[in-house]
C-alpha cells in the first residue's frame, strides 16, 4: 500500500492550494482518511479527517472555515482545499488512512497508512 500526497507549493498569504492524496493497493472508500502536518523534529499535528462511509468531515480549530476535505471515490482520491492560507500553515502535509473497512473519524481511527508528504509554504 502506498499513499502519495501532492499539490503543495509556495503561495502568498491569502492564497489557495489544493492537495491531493492518491493510493495504490488500497481503496479509500468506507474508511477514515486524514490529513496531517509536520515540521521536521516536531510533533505531527492532525488537520482534518473524512469518514468515507457517510461523508462526515472534521477539522482542527486552526483551519475551520478555511480548509475543506473531500473524497472522489471514483478516482480514489482525497483532497484538501486550502483557502485563505496563512504563514502559520507552512509545513509538510501528509495524508493518512485507517486500513479497516468501516472505520470512521470518531471511532479512534488508526491512521496506520501514511504517505509521503508535500511541502506547503506560505510567505510574502
Amino acid at each position: 500500500v502506498q499513499l502519495q500526497a501532492s499539490g503543495g507549493g509556495s503561495v502568498q498569504p491569502g492564497g489557495s492550494l489544493r492537495l491531493s492524496c492518491t493510493a495504490s493497493g488500497f481503496t479509500f472508500r468506507y474508511r477514515a482518511i486524514g490529513w496531517f502536518r509536520q515540521t521536521p523534529g516536531k510533533e505531527r499535528l492532525w488537520v482534518s479527517c473524512i469518514s468515507s462511509t457517510d461523508g462526515s468531515t472534521y477539522y482542527a480549530d486552526s483551519v475551520k472555515g478555511r480548509f475543506t476535505i473531500s473524497e472522489d471515490s471514483a478516482e480514489n482520491r482525497v483532497y484538501l482545499q486550502m483557502n485563505s492560507l496563512k504563514p502559520d500553515d507552512t509545513d509538510v502535509y501528509y495524508c493518512a488512512a485507517d486500513h479497516r473497512y468501516g472505520s470512521s473519524c470518531v471511532s479512534g481511527p488508526l491512521f496506520d497508512y501514511f504517505g509521503q508528504g508535500t511541502q506547503v509554504t506560505v510567505s510574502s
